[in-house]
């Protein structure tokens, strides 16, 4: 989570950003919470849905209307006073662990179930997270399943007899062009600066200590 919270956030402070919320202007509508959910992209509207089924009577049920209506596009329609909304939900622990379990549920363990099928170790494992974080998953040709099929199409996986190393070089090369793809994730420095550095350093477990940089600012995990 530090490593992914550096480069959405600019902090390893990862808990602190449960009340982030805020229009970056990528075309997803809001982007709030750890991982960075977005009322465009549907993430969003699952976890306020989530978070009503667990407590009804909360800060953000009354939005739920609106974040259906938004859901798809960058249109903040219907959300005003949403951003003090989510800051005051996000002191709700129940808030709290709703965004955990959804970024477990949506983001984490697939990740895990993909890099254990492919034969990934810890690092290979926190590359397909950080891409599904980002790039979410589907048919597109900039969504994780589609960047892993290219990369399984130019290398073998270690599962398949391939080298784990060449692997998630390939799988990043293919990352890089799907991050180039949108205006707001042309800065490629979180794969370039950050996770190829520790696989050119051959630290496919992630092993501490951890260096590295993002946007320019230097980061590190003891």
């Amino acid at each position: 989570m530090q490593l992914v919270s550096s480069a959405e956030n600019s902090s390893l402070d990862w808990r602190a950003q449960y009340k982030y919320i805020e229009d970056i202007h990528d075309g997803r509508g809001y982007t709030g919470g750890i991982i960075g959910f977005t009322s465009g992209t549907g993430d969003m509207l699952e976890l306020v849905q989530l978070y009503t089924n667990r407590k009804p009577n909360n800060p953000l049920a009354g939005y739920l209307p609106a974040l259906r209506a938004v859901n798809g596009s960058d249109s903040l329609e219907g959300l005003d006073g949403f951003p003090q909304a989510w800051e005051e939900a996000a002191q709700d622990q129940a808030f709290q662990q709703a965004q955990n379990d959804e970024r477990d549920r949506g983001y984490f363990n697939p990740a895990v179930q993909a890099g254990n099928s492919d034969g990934v170790g810890t690092l290979g494992q926190f590359i397909y997270y950080d891409a599904l974080v980002v790039h979410g998953d589907g048919s597109d040709p900039t969504t994780f399943s589609s960047i892993r099929n290219r990369a399984r199409a130019r290398a073998a996986t270690p599962a398949d007899g391939g080298d784990e190393t060449t692997y998630l070089h390939a799988f990043l090369d293919e990352r890089v062009w799907a991050m180039k793809q949108e205006p707001a994730h042309e800065d490629t420095s979180r794969i370039d600066t950050a996770q190829r550095v520790f696989l050119n350093n051959g630290n496919l477990n992630l092993n501490t200590p951890l260096d590295w940089h993002v946007y320019g600012s230097p980061y590190h995990i003891s």
